[in-house]
């Protein structure tokens, strides 16, 4: 399986692999209703910036283009930076995620 980094940032996993960017970036714009009580609804656009689905190919993406993606595409992945087992610098960043979320 090759796997393609659509995202800035290079992802590293718990166990040391990492996954660097590609150089191509899978975008989605978001749109936000009028505030109302002190809350507003997100809404996604199209996904710009990803690939066709290709044989034995997986895409890294963000958290936002998975959602706005909503389990259409099952070569599409996420890191899972709101699992428990990240590992966080002491400033809170996160340094690796355990796994990809779909």
């Amino acid at each position: 399986m090759n796997i393609v980094n659509l995202t800035p940032h290079t992802i590293v996993f718990n166990d040391g692999r990492s996954f660097p960017a590609s150089g191509n970036i899978a975008r989605v714009q978001a749109g936000f209703s009028t505030i109302e009580n002190d809350v507003c609804t997100q809404t996604f656009g199209e996904v710009q910036d990803l690939p066709d689905p290709q044989e034995d190919v997986q895409f890294i993406v963000s958290a936002m283009v998975l959602s706005a993606l909503a389990g259409k595409r099952l070569d599409v992945v996420a890191p899972a930076t709101g699992h428990p087992l990240c590992i966080r610098n002491d400033k809170g960043h996160i340094v690796s995620v355990p796994c990809f979320v779909r």
